[in-house]
């Protein structure tokens, strides 16, 4: 059974209100032809899930967001990404913080569908006081250790994009890091994946040490070359910094690489 489809066809799926997982990095192998899609869609209100670069300051600009969680919102090369930056300065979106680690965590309470985990991640810190939301748990055993209650980051869809997957859903990483994509992938409802390459089969072409996310996670998949683009998908391309440097320094409205 196949689960190719267009990037018009996921972002159709997507509907107003919904919380929206986006995997990569920074800017760092963002699902970037199908957050286009998305800015080309009549979608509003969105709750977005990321460890933020291009992809969030876009749907920010774009008015698409009503809220981010992040542990931060970066263009790695250019240490904050200005769209999102003006956003928050505006205060047009709500922005919930976690560090790093508590993020995570929360990524793994949805994937193995568990309301909260416990981490001492976020402990002393203030992450606590602006988040007065978050509660702390103590461990049921003899130390009786006080640790922070990370709730579950439920998605309603997942986005991320890799090197290679073929039609069943399938779906390889052929660079240095993996980030976190398989946790979206487990974590929402529905996981779509864009690819640089479609091929056969996965499991016949290999290596299987790569093989990051299982077609059971998988609703559809989008060939997409030089869909991460101007962010990273190593090996097959590095990121365009004097792409993005321009991105950084015009205006939304006179962006025209939508």
């Amino acid at each position: 059974m196949t689960k190719l489809m267009t990037a018009e066809e996921v972002a159709a799926s997507v509907e107003s209100g919904m919380t929206v997982g986006i995997g990569g990095w920074g800017s760092r192998r963002k699902p970037m032809t199908l957050v286009h899609a998305i800015l080309r869609s009549p979608v509003r209100d969105l709750t977005l899930v990321s460890y933020g670069g291009p992809d969030v300051g876009m749907l920010c600009a774009a008015g698409k967001v009503r809220r981010v969680v992040a542990p931060f919102v970066t263009l790695d090369s250019i240490p904050l990404e200005p769209h999102f930056r003006r956003a928050r300065q505006a205060g047009t979106i709500v922005f919930t913080e976690y560090d790093e680690g508590m993020f995570m965590f929360g990524l793994l309470a949805a994937a193995h569908r568990l309301p909260f985990l416990p981490t001492r991640a976020g402990l002393g810190s203030d992450v606590m006081r602006v988040n007065p939301e978050l509660r702390t748990v103590r461990s049921p055993y003899a130390d009786g250790e006080e640790l922070v209650a990370v709730p579950a980051l439920t998605m309603d869809v997942a986005l991320v994009h890799v090197n290679r997957a073929d039609a069943r859903g399938d779906a390889q990483y052929l660079g240095p890091d993996p980030y976190l994509d398989d946790l979206y992938a487990k974590a929402a409802a529905r996981c779509y994946v864009s690819c640089e390459r479609v091929v056969e089969n996965l499991l016949k072409e290999g290596p299987l040490q790569s093989l990051l996310i299982s077609r059971s996670m998988v609703t559809g998949v989008v060939e997409a070359p030089g869909g991460a683009g101007f962010t990273s998908c190593e090996p097959d391309y590095g990121r365009d910094e004097a792409l993005q440097r321009r991105y950084a320094e015009t205006p939304w409205e006179d962006w025209d690489e939508q």
